[in-house]
């Protein structure tokens, strides 16, 4: 069996900077994918965001781990700049296989924990416009590509499944809509893409150790357990190398239709097909969530991992 089961798959990681992105685009690499890695932060400048991670780093990190890395500098709210993207993919490659919706950098956006009438519009109408029209825009453009040919696959990266987000409040009516949007997304384009051969599915990660998340922790990956000092919970925590595994191995699965319009989670994925953290644990986040730190039920984080 092989073990670059991606080899010759055509792979664009939309939102591939930093975080989850960065490591799905590594992941599908590490299955031999050729990935195209998109943000607004290159080394030729940055976005709003300010921080140091650039797309060609991701696309470098891509190629070590035994893919084609190939970083493209777009804003994915400019809808000429997302079709020439795909016009290029179709001249390099010819094909689509895999798109990941993972567009976001709207954290500095969110006001947490106020009403909506305490909420400053002008962000939050830019938080849903970096969080649901980026996706929209990015999949009216890829999709033609991706349906040339049957089996194609489209992920969207979100903050919840669809189960906990029905019940749940996400402490923010536009953190809440832009993440119930992303999972509806991959509802609604599982219907269009069905009668093409093709599949959608919403997956999001547990609570995951992006750099932001580390440094607001004060801990490097290697100390990551001393953040338990702040938040005992954190110990369920999962590196974005788990949810870029998730990635990869439903790109690989060739019953891969089987998951089409669900909302999944990397802890239930790794159950299914068996993949680890980088440590060769499976923390499984939203059920400790759910179980724990809600439900009040007596456990370990590490017997959720």
């Amino acid at each position: 069996m092989t073990t670059k089961p991606l080899t010759g798959k055509i792979a664009l990681v939309a939102g591939a900077t930093r975080g989850a992105g960065r490591q799905i685009a590594v992941q599908l690499g590490a299955a031999g994918a050729t990935v195209y890695a998109t943000g607004r932060s290159s080394r030729a400048g940055r976005s709003e965001l300010d921080r140091p991670e650039t797309i060609e780093e991701t696309a470098e990190l891509v190629t070590a781990a035994g893919g084609t890395g190939i970083a493209v500098r777009v804003d994915h709210l400019v809808p000429d700049e997302v079709r020439d993207l795909v016009a290029r993919i179709d001249a390099e490659q010819g094909r689509l296989d895999v798109l990941v919706n993972d567009i976001w950098g709207a954290d500095p956006l969110v006001t947490w924990e106020k009403p909506v009438w305490e909420q400053p519009l002008d962000a939050g109408f830019r938080t849903l416009r970096l969080a649901v029209d980026t996706h929209i825009v990015t999949s009216h453009f890829a999709l033609p590509l991706l349906i040339r040919r049957p089996g194609g696959l489209v992920v969207e990266i979100g903050d919840g499944t669809r189960e906990y987000n029905e019940t749940h409040y996400r402490l923010s009516v536009f953190y809440d809509l832009a993440k119930t949007c992303v999972n509806r997304l991959a509802f609604t384009q599982a219907h269009e893409l069905e009668p093409h051969g093709g599949t959608a599915v919403a997956l999001t990660p547990g609570w995951i150790r992006s750099e932001a998340m580390l440094e607001h922790f004060g801990v490097t990956e290697a100390t990551w357990r001393d953040g338990a000092a702040k938040d005992p919970h954190f110990l369920i925590s999962e590196t974005p190398a788990y949810v870029g595994r998730a990635v990869a191995a439903l790109a690989a699965d060739p019953d891969r239709a089987r998951w089409n319009g669900r909302s999944v989670s990397s802890g239930e994925l790794a159950r299914v097909y068996g993949f680890t953290d980088l440590d060769g644990s499976r923390p499984d986040g939203f059920r400790y969530i759910v179980e724990v730190v809600e439900g009040g039920k007596q456990a370990d984080a590490a017997d959720y991992r």
